[in-house]
């Protein structure tokens, strides 16, 4: 028998999620295949993988005793076939996310996960372009993903109970706890959480309170554990604006506008921690 930590499983996307992703799998001793069509930025992802499971060490939330896996970035498609699952981390566009699982499908096996981790896209929408839509499954891992151990697992109608096992033994070998939850837009994790940072960013525009004061509210009176515009720093505010325009367009309900100051953010290129700016400054965290 293969021994389960020599298995590869894929990660599609070198960005924040998926290089996140990649830490948490390596650093619990599984071989990942990196894909990207940016040589740049899997280049780069190799350098943040090594800080990322520094810091995760450093925080004891990797077993010290377990031998990495390894780390093969590619650009080619071709590169996935023979993985046990895939998990799909690109940037929150409909099309973009349906027309790589897509791809994806026709390389990979008919019993590997298709996994498509997503603060907000219905799986279901999601589904649709696949030839076998039983194949795939939601997640939506917070970030940082090497340090937060629950995971908002999405069950859409056509996820068979064969591909949620699947998801459910590979977070297994992550060491992390799933919830599983029906598919909708949002979820429940971003239908709760992501208009309480829009109304956030609302106050801080209208100058009611900086956002410093805004966070210190939160965490010292409600028990937010970090303030809702450091964590909307840290999903990204453009990220963020996606999200929100998402959940209107499939809601129609006001509140899943993005206000003008987090557009405004985006418009200036202050993205939040990835860009050393947003609501805060972290300069010194891009060296």
């Amino acid at each position: 028998m293969t021994d389960p930590g020599k298995r590869a499983i894929a990660v599609i996307g070198a960005g924040v999620m998926g290089v996140g992703i990649t830490t948490l799998a390596v650093g619990n001793g599984v071989r990942v295949v990196l894909l990207d069509n940016d040589q740049a930025a899997l280049d780069k992802a190799r350098h943040t993988i090594e800080f990322q499971l520094r810091h995760a060490h450093m925080m004891g939330a990797l077993p010290a005793d377990v031998v990495r896996g390894e780390v093969v970035t590619t650009t080619s498609m071709d590169e996935l076939s023979g993985v046990d699952a895939v998990v799909e981390a690109i940037f929150e566009h409909k099309d973009t996310k349906a027309k790589v699982l897509a791809e994806v499908a026709d390389v990979v096996g008919a019993d590997a996960p298709l996994i498509t981790n997503t603060s907000g896209i219905p799986v279901d929408e999601l589904a649709l372009a696949l030839p076998r839509r039983e194949q795939l499954v939601g997640t939506h891992f917070m970030n940082p993903a090497y340090l937060i151990d629950l995971v908002e697992v999405v069950q859409g109608r056509y996820t068979s109970a064969a591909t949620v096992d699947g998801l459910q033994a590979l977070l297994g070998r992550l060491n992390r706890r799933a919830v599983v939850v029906r598919d909708s837009p949002g979820f429940v994790t971003s239908r709760l959480l992501h208009p309480m940072l829009n109304d956030a960013a609302r106050l801080v525009g209208e100058q009611v309170a900086t956002a410093e004061d805004v966070d210190a509210l939160m965490v010292g009176c409600l028990g937010h554990r970090t303030g809702p515009l450091r964590t909307a720093d840290l999903i990204g505010l453009d990220n963020l604006a996606d999200s929100l325009v998402a959940l209107y367009e499939r809601t129609g309900e006001q509140r899943y506008l993005p206000c003008d100051q987090l557009l405004a953010k985006v418009r200036d290129g202050d993205l939040g921690h990835k860009s050393g700016s947003g609501f805060y400054q972290y300069r010194e965290t891009l060296s």
